[in-house]
């Protein structure tokens, strides 16, 4: 049981997870190199203990007390109680959630332990290429879990799904959809296929098929690939795939933005 410790002093060490939460490029290297991540608010807190990540510390506003006794009585890691002008000092923001944890990553497992622990049956994976954007990349994840997508494969290039602004557009789905990056991009795709997956990247192509008449072959395994924000998937990725696909737009739209697109294509082909 942890008992919560007043701490008055912004540059005490033991607040050292939550300096400058707001240096997007400081945090970027920071955290995957110290094995950590940081999850904000009560909900995602929760979520990301019951997917049994652990706890490293947790810093409180006194209203937040009350509301997080249980897991506060549960702790085995130490627990700090920070005014919210502390708070927003060591965070550099406002921190109107009023509760953060510094939460401990644990391995990724590897591309094929990934798909061998999906079991048999019908499955769909999201491959996601150079998704940069935090806040997408937090919304795809969502969409994911929402809509049963079965697991996430990301590129190297893709963003940190356990960068605070991606786990908070995410609600937490970051912890209950299962992840692991691809190494070597595009030949890892055949792993994919390898584990019985249709590889159908989503684009602007003219040779692709619409949603719906992928969606209509009702393919056993399939892997939707998504690309990067203003590009879309790159050639190399649109060789790999086995076929390509389009979602059809009216009034003279384009496309969609990446997270409304997989939003879209995960809802489409659900089973």
């Amino acid at each position: 049981m942890a008992e919560p410790v007043a701490v008055e002093d912004p540059a005490d060490p033991r607040l050292a997870d939550y300096t400058s939460l707001t240096d997007v490029e400081l945090r970027r290297r920071r955290e995957p190199a110290e094995g950590l991540f940081i999850a904000e608010g009560e909900k995602v807190i929760r979520r990301a203990l019951a997917a049994g990540y652990p706890m490293r510390s947790m810093l409180l506003s006194p209203k937040w007390l009350g509301p997080m006794r249980d897991v506060i009585d549960a702790a085995t890691a130490p627990v700090y109680e920070v005014t919210p002008a502390l708070a927003e000092q060591v965070t550099g923001y406002h921190v109107h959630r009023g509760a953060l944890a510094s939460m401990a990553r644990t391995p990724l497992p590897s591309v094929d332990a990934l798909l061998a622990g999906l079991g048999p049956g019908p499955r769909r994976v999201a491959v996601f290429e150079d998704t940069v954007d935090h806040a997408n990349l937090g919304a795809g994840f969502r969409s994911a879990a929402a809509l049963g997508v079965d697991a996430v494969l990301l590129s190297p290039r893709c963003a940190d799904p356990f960068y605070r602004r991606a786990v908070k557009v995410s609600m937490g789905a970051v912890f209950s959809v299962p992840w692991t990056r691809l190494d070597d991009w595009p030949h890892d795709l055949e792993l994919l296929r390898a584990h019985g997956f249709l590889l159908a990247a989503l684009c602007l192509a003219d040779d692709a098929i619409p949603l719906d008449a992928l969606a209509a072959r009702r393919p056993p395994r399939l892997a939707l690939l998504l690309g990067t924000e203003g590009d879309g998937l790159t050639p190399a990725a649109l060789r790999a795939a086995d076929t390509r696909v389009t979602i059809p737009m009216a009034a003279g739209v384009d496309s969609l933005n990446v997270a409304a697109a997989s939003a879209v294509a995960f809802y489409t082909t659900r089973t």
